[in-house]
């Protein structure tokens, strides 16, 4: 019988994250694929960073930087898993520049549309990779005075809320005064 210092292990050791800044290859495969696709605007401007502030996403587009953030816990799963968080995240910044001003939904057909001529189409919405999930305690409890459901928030109610499913069944979605959430435990 082997005893455990005996056995071998293959199994290749951790891959640390990735260092947090700028990563210029990344921003040249972003750069290229935007030129492909007529935004040279946005590509003039794009940039590309790992982040450790990121906990349970894998990347992040910001529109008005032209930024895309990347999880450096994202380096664990592999090359290929970082050029499709890439798209994805590229995807986001294409689709905003060829609407301009006009408001889209973020993961709508806009969106898939991108993704279809980055490579990734059929993309989901969110990713299935094993990153942990911080829970916040949902400390405030409110109540519907109507229906009586309850409504776990994390964090108080700042304005007047109402019960939507109450105010779509009696007052054509709008708000009801009649409706308003009250606090049953802090």
């Amino acid at each position: 019988m082997l005893s455990f210092n005996q056995l071998e292990f293959s199994l290749a050791p951790p891959v640390p994250a990735k260092a947090p800044g700028r990563d210029p290859a990344l921003e040249s495969i972003a750069r290229a694929l935007l030129l492909a696709h007529g935004a040279t605007a946005l590509a003039a401007q794009i940039h590309v960073e790992w982040t450790l502030r990121l906990r349970s996403a894998a990347g992040h587009a910001e529109y008005g930087k032209a930024r895309i953030l990347l999880n450096g816990r994202l380096c664990a799963h592999g090359d290929e898993e970082i050029d499709r968080t890439l798209r994805h995240e590229l995807a986001h910044l294409l689709a905003q520049a060829r609407a301009g001003r006009r408001r889209i939904a973020p993961h709508g057909a806009e969106w898939r549309r991108a993704c279809a001529d980055l490579g990734i189409a059929g993309e989901a919405r969110c990713h299935s990779l094993p990153f942990p999930i911080r829970r916040q305690k949902r400390r405030y409890l409110y109540a519907c005075p109507h229906c009586r459901r309850d409504f776990a928030r994390t964090r108080r109610l700042r304005r007047a809320s109402a019960c939507l499913a109450c105010c779509r069944a009696h007052n054509r979605g709008r708000y009801d005064q009649r409706f308003k959430l009250q606090l049953v435990r802090r």
